[in-house]
């Protein structure tokens, strides 16, 4: 049974090993290059400029690799089952001896292992060409889904989900629509839900003269909006926001009902340029930033829980596909 599995899918398998050979030879020509020009100066303008050579091109593939997994339940999945239920081509095998189990078993396991391999190896390829750009500009979080090990739990899951589809549906191109438009939603779903998976620590950071002048009061004064992130490295900075450090501080900022570089007091570094008088007078407000993080030392977590969380799902759905084939099926 898994050869003829295998015979049925060897050409999508050529296929996709194709594509993952290209990709491979185009990614390992040009990191190189793309590794040189971040060494030295390369860095520092990718810091402080945001100006990071290859970061469009990253940001491209990443979709890509976003992509992948649910490429894989809409064309491996959706049609594993669905198809041969449709054209009643499983009842061949069924009275060659064959069970049920073992012949959804060996589909699973070829299919679904060439699933896995298939996202988890143009993600590794991603992850290690885009690496000097997530060095440089100090931001794993942003792509943290487009990394590592998560694309190959979300391969797992978006092919078991188009199997399950076809096999409650029995109609390939509807299995097709309902993977599509599951597979998109969980993702929202895993993007809002993945600050909460582990409990964010909070701290409160100095402000920064750059930060008040820029800054705009809210609220009842207490809290104020900062475009700029706090300066913690590698972390992923979930709300940041600046906090009065005394009443004073704040009686004085909510009294004007003003932006803060609109106060007399910081006039002199936005005209005149004297940054002592803005700076001194910053210190006197003793204003600190209160900030909600995951430090950078949570990134594997991360990584590992939502690679879990995808193949738990996946075990799930594969138990329905099994009492389905055994019970609904016939």
């Amino acid at each position: 049974m898994i050869r003829l599995t295998w015979l049925q899918f060897r050409t999508q398998a050529a296929a996709a090993a194709a594509v993952l050979a290209i990709a491979a030879i185009a990614l390992a020509v040009t990191g190189p290059h793309l590794a040189h020009q971040y060494t030295g100066s390369g860095t520092a303008a990718c810091q402080a400029h945001g100006i990071c050579p290859g970061a469009d091109t990253a940001r491209l593939l990443s979709l890509a690799v976003i992509a992948v997994p649910g490429i894989i339940g809409l064309f491996w999945g959706a049609p594993l089952i669905a198809r041969e239920l449709e054209t009643h081509s499983y009842r061949l095998a069924w009275t060659q001896g064959i069970t049920r189990t073992r012949w959804l078993t060996a589909k699973l396991a070829v299919t679904g292992a060439a699933s896995v391999a298939a996202a988890g190896l143009a993600s590794l390829m991603l992850t290690w060409w885009a690496s000097p750009i997530d060095q440089a500009s100090a931001d794993r979080w942003s792509a943290l889904s487009q990394r590592d090990i998560i694309p190959a739990g979300a391969a797992a899951f978006a092919f078991t989900l188009g199997v399950t589809a076809g096999m409650l549906i029995r109609r390939t191109l509807p299995a097709m629509a309902v993977t599509l438009a599951v597979f998109t939603l969980s993702q929202f779903a895993m993007t809002a839900a993945a600050p909460h998976l582990i409990t964010p620590l909070r701290t409160t950071t100095a402000v920064s003269a750059a930060a008040l002048q820029s800054t705009g009061v809210t609220g009842d004064g207490r809290l104020m909006a900062v475009p700029a992130p706090a300066s913690i490295p590698g972390a992923w900075i979930l709300s940041p926001g600046q906090q009065c450090g005394d009443t004073a501080a704040c009686d004085v900022i909510t009294a004007t009902g003003q932006s803060a570089a609109s106060l007399p007091a910081t006039k002199a570094c936005t005209t005149a340029g004297n940054g002592q008088a803005c700076d001194a007078y910053i210190a006197a407000l003793r204003l600190r930033q209160a900030v909600t993080y995951q430090p950078a030392s949570r990134y594997w977590i991360y990584q590992w829980y939502e690679t879990a969380i995808y193949l738990a799902l996946s075990l799930i759905l594969t138990a329905i596909c099994f009492r389905g084939i055994r019970r609904r099926v016939t």
